[in-house]
């Protein structure tokens, strides 16, 4: 175990005047309120926070930063409380350890909110202090070194949790040392024989494959001596996961994966490198599309250096990296080898700047409601590989693989996104949906009568993008919701002779939206559009005396809701917290009973039930979703189609028919339609009692001689 002075004399000898006694505060508070607790292990518990202060301290952190990762358990694990370490040791050091504190003693539906969640409010602690995931990090990486003494699923799912999301954070913040060790120790556990058997693969030609090693090494310092350039060079084995990855990626066995040797090259100067890669180049042949200029084009976390793979020696595949010392330093520590954030400034909100990926996803993250839709949006946006383009102007803009025009316009400004008409990519149009590359040069069209579409929601990738659709989208839709619950309300309030636009701002009224659980009245207006709350209901509240005759209740249904009183509700269907709403079964999934369902409030329709799967309902605005279960006492047939297809033979109709009325179901129609395959489908529209005798009518259909398939079917998407 690490001990206090060893950390107390790593701070001296890289920051002589630092403060020093806060740390041994912290340790000798950290060790009292952690006495008699115990690792998995067996340790002392206080050898984890040491160990964590102790990498702080090798990263060169500043004393605030270490003294947190001495106390980053202390309000989760023990009795201590905010106000003792605020007194102690200010609120600077507060700050950082709430950040780090997980959400273990709130409640949560599900492991993924509660993982949804711990990330949510790590993403917006590291925004005030990036102090928080550094010391996050490291904490996560000295539980790895430790995984093994947790039972196997446990072990499990914190390394599936630390390959989605933490070595990707560190890949992010440019701490590749991090990242790497992560990964490691994560594919290890998670795929342990596979882990092994490449291990065994590299370890079985090691000697061999190091003497290789050092002669290209000397081979290539002796041709930078040859050429005047003073550098250094060195040469490892890669990773045995980015093997893995290779093997995976190129769908290659291990003995045909060849470059999984690498060299660096490190110079004083970013001339020496240019000069270091045509030297090289004339020693070897490059492999075409595998040379990428990070000096010209840094990647968002400052990473910057010459990669290029070459044919080597005896003609296998070597990859090399070339880069200066500072390149270096910053490659191996990435932001924490930058002091902006060691007096605990907040980051920077300049578009541009190295964190501003941290602000786009805080901003981001505020429209998203469900814990699924989060993680994703993290996993997308904030993991994923770069690419850069331009501006019409030269200017460089790095946008997340896969980015479309519609990401670009936002990334350069709300306004543009919102406007955008159309793009041209290198002169030429293109559609906004075109995935951009490398070298493009993006311009963005507008038009001041121009306005988002909610299809642009299929392909925009970034977190900014997606969050400003969505927030106009909500917009529009809030102000197209408090214009028709207006107009619903003024007519119903006049059946009984009362103004809805006076009684808006009595005394009453704010009773009633009390009652009804909003805060203004807008809310509570936009609602009724919605249809989540009915006119009737306000007025009942508003003036519970009032009984309203049912011919005038009709009358104003009529009025209002023309087009729902055509349709017969659907039976067997509860709306959940509303009353009086007409229900009908949507047209493109063709729900039956047995099966998850969900309802999607449309205008003027009443609610549609969806099968829950369905994707219009899985797209729909969270707004308008509704909770909808199946009743108990159902009566009626619903509706279903099936396709059978099959090699046309006499009779065959006849037997599927017959098999069906068997099962019970009834055949209402049924279409032929020949295919280029000589085969022939049969469209069957059915009526089922519910999705158990739907199932036995197609296994039963199945059996039948000649066919081969047979799909329960949906029609196209539905307009809401």
């Amino acid at each position: 175990m690490i001990r206090i002075t060893d950390i107390l004399d790593t701070m001296t000898k890289y920051n002589p005047d630092g403060d020093t006694g806060i740390v041994e505060r912290a340790y000798i508070y950290s060790a009292r309120v952690h006495e008699g607790q115990v690792r998995l292990s067996g340790e002392p518990y206080l050898s984890h926070p040491l160990e964590v202060a102790g990498i702080l301290a090798s990263m060169k952190m500043d004393s605030v930063c270490i003294s947190a990762g001495l106390l980053h358990d202390v309000l989760e694990d023990t009795n201590a409380t905010e106000e003792d370490l605020r007194e102690l040791f200010g609120e600077e050091t507060v700050k950082i350890v709430k950040g780090l504190t997980k959400l273990s003693a709130l409640p949560y539906n599900s492991a993924q909110a509660r993982q949804a969640d711990s990330i949510r409010k790590m993403i917006l602690a590291m925004a005030d202090d990036i102090r928080v995931i550094l010391i996050k990090l490291v904490d996560r990486l000295h539980n790895m070194r430790t995984i093994q003494f947790h039972k196997e699923h446990k072990q499990q799912a914190i390394a599936q949790e630390t390959m989605d999301i933490y070595a990707p954070i560190a890949a992010r913040l440019g701490i590749y040392w991090i990242k790497n060790e992560l990964e490691e120790i994560s594919f290890r556990t998670l795929y342990a024989e596979v882990y092994a058997s490449i291990s065994g693969k590299i370890s079985k030609n090691r000697e061999e494959r190091d003497a290789y090693i050092e002669s290209v090494r000397e081979y290539i310092s002796e041709k930078m001596a040859a050429s005047g350039l003073k550098g250094e060079v060195s040469g490892r084995h890669k990773q045995i996961y980015s093997i893995y990855q290779k093997m995976q990626t190129q769908d290659l066995p291990f003995e045909e994966i060849y470059d999984i040797i690498a060299f660096r090259i490190i110079l004083d100067t970013v001339p020496q490198c240019y000069e270091a890669l045509g030297i090289i180049h004339s020693l070897w042949r490059p492999i075409a599309k595998k040379f990428k200029d990070y000096i010209a084009l840094p990647k968002a976390n400052m990473y910057q250096s010459l990669h290029t793979t070459v044919f080597g020696p005896f003609g296998e595949r070597v990859e090399i990296q070339i880069r200066t010392r500072e390149m270096d330093s910053i490659a191996t520590s990435g932001i924490a080898a930058h002091w902006s954030y060691k007096e605990g400034k907040a980051l920077p909100s300049k578009e541009g700047n190295p964190f501003s990926w941290i602000q786009n996803l805080i901003e981001a993250q505020k429209e998203i409601d469900t814990p699924g839709e989060f993680l994703e949006d993290v996993r997308l946006n904030l993991f994923s590989d770069e690419v850069h383009v331009f501006t019409p102007g030269g200017e460089v803009r790095s946008l997340i693989q896969g980015a479309t025009p519609i990401d670009f316009a936002y990334l350069i400004h709300t306004e543009i996104g919102h406007q955008c008409v159309g793009a041209k990519v290198n002169g030429r149009m293109v559609q906004l949906s075109y995935i951009l590359k490398t070298g493009d040069i993006v311009e963005i069209l507008t038009s001041s009568k121009g306005t988002p579409s909610r299809d642009w929601l299929n392909f925009a990738r970034t977190a900014k993008a997606r969050s400003r659709i969505k927030r106009w989208i909500k917009a529009q839709e809030r102000d197209r919701s408090i214009q028709l619950g207006r107009e619903m309300c003024e007519k119903t309030f006049s059946k009984y002779r009362l103004n809805f636009s006076e009684s808006v701002n009595s005394p009453e009224m704010a009773q009633v939206m009390e009652q009804l659980g909003f805060k203004t009245i807008d809310d509570m207006i936009e609602h009724v559009g919605y249809g989540k709350v009915t006119p009737r209901q306000v007025v009942q509240k508003f003036f519970p005396r009032l009984k309203p005759a049912p011919d005038e209740e009709q009358s104003l249904f009529n009025r209002l809701f023309s087009r729902m009183i055509k349709k017969k509700p659907a039976d067997g269907v509860i709306v959940h917290g509303v009353d009086d709403m007409l229900v009908r079964f949507a047209k493109c999934c063709q729900p039956v009973p047995g099966e998850p369902i969900a309802g999607y409030i449309t205008r003027g329709a009443g609610v549609a039930v969806h099968r829950a799967t369905c994707v219009n309902v899985v797209k729909a605005p969270r707004e308008r979703r509704i909770d909808v279960s199946w009743a108990d006492d159902r009566s009626s047939k619903y509706p279903v189609r099936i396709r059978v297809r099959s090699f046309p033979r006499n009779g065959l109709l006849a037997e599927i028919t017959s098999l069906v009325s068997q099962q019970g179901a009834d055949v209402i129609a049924v279409n032929t339609e020949d295919n280029a395959d000589r085969s022939r489908d049969y469209i069957c529209s059915l009526t089922v009692d519910g999705a158990r005798q739907l199932d036995s009518v197609i296994a039963v259909v199945k059996k039948i001689k000649s066919v081969y398939d047979v799909k329960r079917l949906s029609t196209s998407p539905e307009e809401h």
